[in-house]
């Protein structure tokens, strides 16, 4: 019966230690997929879906909410208008109402939020758009490089 209540002592003692080590240790990275989670009321577009809308240029508009340098690092459309998204409700002027609407920015966060407001705002909005995950589904993206500045050729004499 000693051997017992030494055994039973000896289990408490082990799980309060894995319980006190459990909650101590540092919080498990969330998953890619959680990183990113989308949380806006517009319908993030897969690539099969954007696709088809791409296929009628004349009655859809892209708005890049990104900034000029994720553009240049991650790539981009080939035809979009380009608002920060820090800007986007100052801009609304710019924006054609007579054209469905898809927000972009790197994996639709951005995006969702700016379409969610543009349709608060009045305009048809579709869907936003994930510009890395749309490539990551095989979609075509272009590439961007920055220009070279032009240095003087040295006049040596």
């Amino acid at each position: 019966m000693k051997k017992l209540g030494k055994l039973i002592i000896l289990l408490l003692a082990f799980n309060a230690v894995q319980a006190i080590a459990a909650e101590t240790a540092a919080p498990a990275k969330p998953a890619a997929a959680e990183q990113h989670a989308y949380t806006a009321k517009t319908p993030k577009l897969n690539r099969a879906q954007l696709d088809v809308l791409l296929a009628k240029p004349n009655e859809i508009i892209l708005i890049d909410l990104r900034q000029p340098d994720e553009v240049t690092k991650i790539g981009g459309f080939p035809a979009y208008l380009s608002i920060q998204s820090k800007d986007l409700e100052n801009s609304l002027a710019f924006i054609p109402k007579d054209r469905l609407v898809v927000t972009v920015s790197n994996h639709a966060g951005r995006a969702g939020k700016g379409a969610d407001l543009l349709a608060e705002k009045g305009f048809k909005v579709v869907g936003a758009v994930g510009i890395q995950d749309y490539e990551a589904e095989g979609g075509a993206v272009l590439k961007i490089a920055p220009k070279e500045e032009h240095k003087p050729a040295d006049k040596a004499g």
